[in-house]
């Protein structure tokens, strides 16, 4: 199946709109607390609802959920919320969709989530953002599975990698059974960082699957086709179909831009990828570009 990432852009257009990331500033939760982020939380979860229906009705099956789902999460416990039953209820039945329809969900926390920072701060707010983003997953009633993915990055070195792994490794100990069954961590797009095998050399044994990102191993290939590296991952993924990320350059479509940027609308998704792993395309275009790369592929 084929994905895109967060924002619907048909359902945004709509008035009102549509949308998964209703969020505030700091200031806003000084001032208004956790009963405004439970009255955004509630929003963003129906309006989920409604995106999924969205993309069942046309065959867009995978979808990476934002991370704004629930503002300002790692300031309070969910079930804490006023809005709270409602909220798992519209939860509840967005898993029930997901299921019925087949379909897949992940997510993506954001960059700051480093579980093999030096900082031990960092590592310890980074173990708390995968433990939120698996209670939503929870709250759906979805499988503790790396089906139903958070995914995260190594992201760094800190000048050592042996390191930065080991601390990696210790922080993945610390997750809860949950938390721990649905990671999965992607290669990075820089020569210096972490690609497909030191991901799969640094991971053994802890079953966390790789998750392999098709661009980013244009800037950290290591000597490795796309296709050996692919098969690298594919392996760490144990009996369930692995997810991918497909980009291609800005710069090949005739855009000014920098060589790691995406491009709006890939041309085509290789064959091979889409035989064997569920591919998120990262575009600009989002829900748009999967369906130009479905009827490109249709048509040819």
């Amino acid at each position: 199946m084929l994905g895109y990432a967060c924002m619907n852009h048909t359902l945004r257009d709509r008035e009102p709109p549509v949308r998964c990331n209703r969020d505030m500033q700091q200031a806003t939760f000084e001032e208004r607390g956790p009963a405004y982020a439970s009255e955004l939380a509630l929003q963003n979860v129906r309006d989920l609802h409604e995106t999924l229906r969205w993309n069942a009705a046309h065959d867009l099956r995978f979808y990476r959920c934002t991370s704004a789902l629930v503002p300002w999460n790692s300031q309070f416990d969910l079930a804490d919320l006023p809005d709270y039953e409602a909220i798992r209820a519209a939860a509840e039945r967005c898993g029930a969709l997901i299921e019925r329809e087949e379909m897949r969900l992940t997510f993506h926390p954001d960059y700051w989530c480093r579980l093999g920072s030096d900082s031990a701060d960092t590592r310890a707010n980074s173990v708390d953002a995968v433990e939120y983003h698996a209670d939503w997953l929870d709250l759906m009633d979805l499988d503790r599975s790396p089906y139903y993915g958070i995914n995260v990055h190594i992201g760094a070195t800190y000048g050592d990698k042996a390191a930065t792994g080991s601390r990696f490794r210790d922080a993945v100990d610390r997750l809860s059974p949950g938390a721990r069954a649905r990671l999965t961590v992607e290669n990075d797009d820089r020569e210096s960082l972490w690609s497909v095998p030191e991901l799969v050399d640094a991971l053994d044994g802890t079953d966390v699957p790789v998750l392999f990102d098709y661009h980013h191993h244009t800037f950290t290939d290591r000597g490795l086709t796309y296709r050996e590296a692919f098969d690298r991952t594919a392996a760490t993924w144990g009996s369930v179909r692995p997810a991918t990320h497909y980009s291609e350059p800005a710069r090949l479509h005739g855009a000014d831009a920098r060589p790691r940027a995406h491009a709006a609308c890939p041309a085509r998704v290789p064959g091979w990828l889409r035989e064997r792993s569920d591919v998120m395309i990262e575009a600009g275009d989002k829900e748009r570009a999967v369906e130009a790369v479905r009827d490109a592929t249709t048509a040819s």
